[in-house]
């Protein structure tokens, strides 16, 4: 998931295509739609990503009561207007009728906190929880922020690896070699350092036995040298998600397919390029594209039907996007990474969003 930041932003205002009384702000890649008139190109407003939680006043201010996602109906998911895929909300709020927003553009302020607006977070089901405990040397994952809020996390024409991004459940498996333990977590508790106990009716310890993926770690720690491996991989099939790929969660054919690398050599943690690593030893991503980084191209990949099962069952969540070489990105202050998703998958319908 990405991080939540409430931000203002110059916005870019094109015409709806299919309305006359409404047109779309553009804010990096996303566009939001609007009332027509309301701003301008140029101008400066809030914008409110998607998978923010709105308190009451707010909702009711803005005019939304009853028509955001969420038991509460206070979150904002992406919808189609008109025909216009809107992703997150441009506003000017009377709580920030003080605020010089082009200034706060400038500066990057963050209001969530100001304004009462928290992140989503997905219910976690029975089988993907259990008892914890506390793993100190749990090599975690990091958040990954949408290519259409951070444009510039890649130049064009920079070599580019896309690979499919799947819906299912993160699996985050450390090796640590000196003590030939293995530590298993969801995204959750590993950001929260804590490992879950091994339980055979737990999904994630249930598909890292069944594909061998901590007999795959300590291999490539012997090979690299590594005190600590990480693997990190998505488990999907159906009872994991709504998209299944023609696993099915509910029985001993779970999906496991990795996605990302990482080991401690030396003292130093580093990324590693998990096809070169694991291609024949465990199931990995499939690789969509390589070549030079086109912002519209990416979208266009990030469509169209899943390529896991072979059979193209339904549509694609995504995709994640990765330097040919790894490297640090100023823009996010850590890994140049980054995801795209969807719209179709954005606005489906039954969608399940389990963390």
């Amino acid at each position: 998931m990405s991080t939540l930041r409430v931000t203002a932003e110059v916005l870019t205002v094109h015409e709806h295509p299919n309305a006359d009384a409404l047109e779309l702000a553009q804010v990096g890649l996303y566009r939001a739609v609007v009332a027509k008139g309301a701003y301008r190109t140029g101008e400066a407003a809030l914008y409110i990503p998607e998978q923010s939680v709105l308190p009451t006043a707010l909702v009711e201010e803005l005019g939304l009561t009853g028509r955001l996602a969420g038991s509460g109906s206070d979150r904002v998911k992406a919808v189609r207007l008109r025909g216009e895929l809107s992703q997150g909300i441009v506003c000017r709020p009377a709580a920030l009728e003080d605020v010089d927003l082009a200034l706060a553009a400038a500066e990057g302020t963050d209001f969530a906190e100001r304004l009462g607006i928290v992140k989503w977070v997905p219910p976690i089901p029975p089988t993907m929880s259990g008892d914890v405990e506390a793993a100190p040397d749990l090599l975690p994952w990091v958040d990954i922020e949408n290519i259409q809020r951070y444009p510039g996390i890649f130049e064009p024409g920079e070599p580019v690896v896309l690979t499919e991004k799947l819906h299912g459940s993160a699996c985050l498996l450390t090796y640590v070699a000196d003590e030939e333990r293995v530590h298993v977590t969801s995204k959750g508790f590993g950001s929260k350092s804590l490992a879950l106990t091994e339980d055979p009716r737990n999904l994630y310890w249930r598909a890292v036995r069944g594909h061998g993926v901590p007999e795959a770690a300590a291999r490539l720690a012997e090979r690299l040298g590594a005190r600590r491996v990480g693997v990190f991989g998505e488990v999907y099939g159906a009872g994991v998600q709504d998209l299944t790929y023609g696993a099915d969660g509910r029985r001993d054919t779970l999906g496991y397919a990795v996605f990302d690398v990482s080991a401690e050599i030396d003292g130093e943690v580093r990324w590693l390029d998990a096809a070169d690593l694991l291609a024949g030893e465990l199931p990995l991503v499939p690789r969509l594209f390589e070549g030079p980084y086109d912002s519209e191209r990416v979208l266009e990949i990030a469509t169209g039907r899943e390529t896991v099962s072979g059979r193209g069952l339904h549509l694609r969540e995504g995709v994640v996007i990765r330097p040919a070489v790894e490297r640090y990105s100023p823009v996010t202050g850590g890994r140049a990474i980054a995801k795209a998703v969807s719209g179709a998958y954005l606005t489906r319908k039954g969608g399940t969003e389990y963390e």
